[in-house]
């Protein structure tokens, strides 16, 4: 870790002054960084395009590839204009003018892949860039669309979640980049360490319809208790296949039958600046709200599973970086 951080103090974008860092990860032997062509809400230079790179422990650039953002479109997207008589019709495909790496998960290394998101700044709608870890080639992208939490899912695997503009689902890509498989929801997963899938929905929606849910082998999803409120901490897993996370005033525990007790509770709490769910030694829970830390015994959890997101090195640490 003391050689990455010296890697990171030390990289430098190839374009100065129009270059700026958007995300990083930090590898066994330096880091994996994505790089903006403009600063967050400033207008791309014409010929700019973001990219992702690999430095070497001394910030030396071992690899760096170029992820062009045009012609974007999905179909959810509309607009009206004197051009369409104010009638409102899809969006014709576009160029974004601002680009920004992406609020959710923006960088994930697994194995020989490399998951790099970058999103037009003013609609939201993304692209995925699945790159060869070692050499930085392209390997696919995703299409177009409202991309939001994702997750590695195995070697060179990764969950990528769409909300918004009337999409509500889940894609697990493979490591070639394509679509194996497909789920109607769209939530903060986890994976444990036999590779089940499940996790807190999460919808834009007010009063909520979300649930916890489970994502089957076969596409099939598992709805579980329904889930109040709206804010909602990254939840954590146990060893037995127990999730907790704090929402709507209660931290929560949903077991591997999904089974939902309470373990905590503040009556009229209303903050949405919040942390991730950390579960300690013994059971022990911690958790921030806005500048208050919360740390909680005798919660009868085990301890954290060993799964691959957001666990093991996947998340504890900090780190989207796992199967090296």
């Amino acid at each position: 870790m003391d050689a990455a951080g010296s890697a990171l103090r030390s990289i430098t974008p190839e374009h100065e002054p129009f270059e700026h860092l958007g995300s990083f990860a930090v590898l066994p032997d330096g880091v994996c960084a994505s790089w903006l062509p403009a600063e967050r809400n400033r207008v791309v230079p014409a010929g700019r395009h973001a990219r992702v790179a690999r430095h070497d422990e001394d910030g030396a650039v071992r690899w760096s590839t170029p992820a062009v953002l045009d012609q974007l479109s999905f179909p959810g997207c509309v607009e009206a204009s004197v051009k369409t008589n104010w009638e409102i019709r899809p969006s014709k495909p576009w160029a974004p003018r601002t680009i920004e790496a992406h609020h959710w998960e923006p960088l994930l290394v697994s194995g020989l892949r490399v998951a790099a998101t970058f999103a037009d700044s003013s609609s939201g709608i993304a692209v995925t860039f699945f790159l060869d870890t070692a050499t930085g080639r392209l390997v696919a992208a995703s299409p177009p669309g409202p991309s939001h939490h994702k997750a590695i899912v195995g070697p060179g695997e990764f969950l990528i979640g769409s909300q918004g503009y009337g999409a509500f689902s889940t894609a697990r890509y493979d490591s070639s980049g394509l679509v194996v498989q497909e789920w109607p929801t769209h939530a903060m997963l986890l994976i444990d360490r036999h590779g089940a899938i499940s996790g807190t929905e999460s919808e834009n929606v007010t009063p909520s319809r979300s649930r916890f849910v489970g994502l089957g082998p076969d596409g099939t999803v598992r709805r579980g208790p329904a889930l109040s409120g709206y804010y909602t901490t990254y939840p954590a897993l146990d060893r037995e296949g127990t999730a907790v996370f704090w929402r709507d005033g209660r931290l929560l525990a949903v077991d591997a039958d999904f089974q939902m007790r309470e373990l905590f509770a503040l009556e009229d709490e209303k903050r949405a600046v919040m942390s991730r769910i950390m579960l300690l030694d013994q059971g022990q829970v911690a958790f921030a709200l806005h500048d208050e830390l919360f740390i909680l015994r005798s919660t009868d959890l085990g301890p954290l599973d060993s799964g691959v997101w957001p666990c093991a090195d996947g998340g504890l640490h900090g780190n989207p970086v796992t199967h090296q």
